[in-house]
């Protein structure tokens, strides 16, 4: 990378000549089973369909994680499989910002 510019709403990504545009909002979040609170910069995704926080985070930040029945395979833009593996749990928080 090149060089990463950061504003209060967004980071440019500079890599060989390719810009590359990320959206980013801070949002907090409320663990509902403590009722405690975190601020986060969380990456917008325009062509998202569904709200994902990275299962990592969410064990380090003390969220309760549920088993789901069966995982989520997630595809990339490209059609492969993305590398972080399927989505198996699901947590409950409330999201304001």
């Amino acid at each position: 990378m090149l060089s990463r510019v950061v504003d209060n709403t967004s980071t440019c990504n500079l890599d060989k000549g390719n810009l590359f545009r990320e959206v980013t909002v801070k949002i907090g979040l409320e663990k509902i089973d403590m009722q405690e609170e975190i601020t986060v910069e969380a990456l917008l995704d325009s062509d998202a369909t569904g709200l994902v926080i990275s299962s990592e985070f969410a064990r380090k930040q003390g969220f309760k994680l549920k088993k789901i029945e069966r995982p989520i395979y997630i595809r990339n833009v490209n059609g492969s499989l993305n590398k972080e593996g399927p989505i198996e749990h699901t947590v409950e928080v409330n999201i304001y910002y």
